[in-house]
């Protein structure tokens, strides 16, 4: 079997190379990028790529030729020119002070270009990519910043057909629609339904005498929609940004006890995922709140920094997630400081991981995300319910929107190139809930194959909401001895990160989960377990390639485990 499946691929290899030789129609195009892609996962030997050195995993850039092939297939009715604009280098205020650079998504999805300042065309007939970058060279730059790259070394890096500098741009464009009055530039603009922010089209000098050649109503939701179902090669990248972020969140765990400070969970999450897994972006601020703190949300931010003592008894409830050549992980766990649980921390626990379970054992293609949201709901009110918290009948409670008091948030969103990734609402397609709770829903899409979403129920004690409740006819669910006792707690919030496939969901995240695991991390365990104590969680246990330094993560069939 070996020789033959060193036999296929060489021949693989040979079809590739025969396409390239010649300049490749858009069908090549697919059929090259997604032969890279293959020879990449399956071998771990690839062409261009992104790495961090070491054992960092090594993303092909046929990644992208693929994109932009799925791009031109979905308009493939249309004609002209696609161009996009990557992000800028930003200066902090009126300071030269410059944050390290992070590129703009929708020119990542295109081209996966690290340097700011350029641009990106594509040809929607033949498929071919150009590059515009900033011409830079001078002592200065040399100087300060090092030997500038040429354009050639911008095509060898990246894979793309040709490159030139952005001065060119202008008359490269001209010429590209000039053959055909049909023609037109394809420019970004749309509404990101998270933010309520637009995406900008691109600008450049000289773009007016494009005005009426211009198309700013097509590509956005092309690009979006297209977002929202990964790849196999985007799947592996994530993966393994998923690998890294859930072995950090495991040590974290381990590390954390009473008398340090939430700050210092949040740095040993980053020195992890950057030491391990070349990671130097974190995929969102990290949230590291302790006690009372899980209450806030949002927790984190400038006005409450992490920046808590933790103390004997304390709840922790840690959203941390690392990105990788700009694709995200977003990942929470929750577990005692104190070496063990109180039993009302595994009520509540217990509660919110039999959501988990409960929504990633129904979601499948065809699901709408909605009734999910609702499925956690449910489960988790059954539970506080069996505890003594809340009493009376759980559909009454529903009816009630009571779900929204103890879990205000939606039930997780899309995840890819953003935390939360675009195509949740597109042209209002559809329309977002208006009922409590439900309205917090990031997406109420029908659930398809290849869709990446975060599911992350949570049960918080947040006095706002409990005052709410206290104050109208959800006061009769409410056993008020048991909720007063849990004000300051905080709350519970688990979240992973799954890939829906034709049958059922691939859980990419990796963390310890039920009582028992977390039980054993904190006292010393180790990590990953030698066994899948929940397997209805489908973890999809992997390890790095052994054979293959940077290569594909290995797949690891643990006991106990159902995938």
């Amino acid at each position: 079997m070996p020789a033959l499946r060193s036999l296929v691929l060489t021949l693989l290899h040979a079809q590739t190379e025969a396409l390239a030789a010649r300049m490749p129609s858009l069908a090549d195009r697919r059929s090259i990028s997604e032969a890279e892609c293959r020879t990449c996962l399956e071998t771990g030997h690839v062409g261009a790529k992104y790495d961090q050195g070491l054992d960092t995993y090594r993303v092909p850039m046929a990644l992208h030729a693929l994109n932009r092939a799925r791009l031109c297939d979905r308009m493939k009715d249309r004609k002209g020119v696609v161009l996009v604009q990557g992000g800028d280098q930003q200066t902090r205020y009126d300071t030269d002070h410059e944050p390290v650079f992070r590129q703009e998504s929708y020119f990542q999805w295109l081209f996966g270009v690290s340097e700011p300042g350029c641009y990106g065309a594509v040809d929607l007939e033949t498929g071919a990519a150009t590059l515009f970058v900033p011409d830079l060279r001078s002592e200065a730059y040399e100087v300060f910043c090092g030997v500038a790259p040429s354009c050639d070394a911008f095509v060898e890096k990246y894979a793309v057909d040709g490159c030139y500098f952005t001065g060119s741009l202008q008359g490269w464009l001209a010429d590209a629609i000039a053959s055909d009055d049909a023609a037109k530039v394809y420019l970004l603009h749309g509404l990101n339904s998270d933010s309520g922010n637009y995406a900008a089209p691109a600008a450049f000098d000289g773009d007016e005498v494009f005005r009426e050649r211009r198309d700013l109503t097509t590509l956005f939701d092309a690009i979006a929609d297209l977002r929202t179902r990964k790849t196999a090669a985007e799947v592996e990248v994530m993966r393994y940004v998923n690998w890294v972020s859930s072995m950090a969140h495991s040590e974290v765990m381990r590390y954390a006890k009473p008398g340090q400070m939430e700050y210092q969970l949040e740095s040993l999450f980053m020195h992890h995922t950057y030491t391990h897994g070349g990671c130097r972006h974190m995929a969102y601020t990290c949230i590291c709140a302790c006690g009372p703190n899980p209450a806030v949300l949002h927790y984190g931010h400038a006005g409450a920094p992490n920046a808590r003592l933790l103390k004997e008894g304390d709840q922790a409830l840690l959203d941390m997630g690392a990105e990788y050549h700009c694709y995200a992980s977003d990942i929470t766990c929750s577990f005692p400081i104190s070496p063990d649980f109180t039993r009302d921390q595994i009520l509540v626990h217990e509660a919110v991981l039999a959501a988990q379970v409960a929504v990633i054992g129904a979601l499948k293609p065809g699901v709408a995300w909605p009734d999910m949201h609702r499925l956690a709901e449910r489960t988790i009110l059954e539970h506080l319910t069996r505890g003594g918290v809340l009493a009376g009948d759980v559909d009454e409670m529903l009816a009630a929107d009571l779900g929204s008091t103890f879990m205000p948030h939606g039930l997780g969103h899309f995840i890819g190139l953003d935390t939360h990734d675009v195509g949740g609402y597109l042209d209002g397609r559809p329309d977002r809930p208006q009922r409590p709770g439900l309205n917090k829903l990031r997406t109420a899409r029908i659930v398809e194959e290849g869709m990446m979403l975060t599911v992350e129920p949570g049960c918080y004690f947040i006095d706002r909401l409990l005052d709410d409740a206290l104050a109208d006819g959800r006061r009769r669910f409410l056993v008020v001895e048991r909720v007063e006792a849990f004000r300051g707690s905080g709350g519970v919030r688990l979240e992973d990160d799954v890939l829906v496939r034709a049958d059922g969901v691939e859980n990419l995240s990796l963390c310890p989960r039920t009582v028992a695991e977390i039980r054993s991390v904190k006292n010393g365990g180790s990590w990953p377990p030698a066994s899948d104590a929940c397997p209805a969680l489908r973890r999809a246990w992997c390890a790095p390639n052994p054979t293959v330094p940077g290569g594909p993560m290995k797949r690891v069939r643990l006991p106990g485990a159902s995938l």
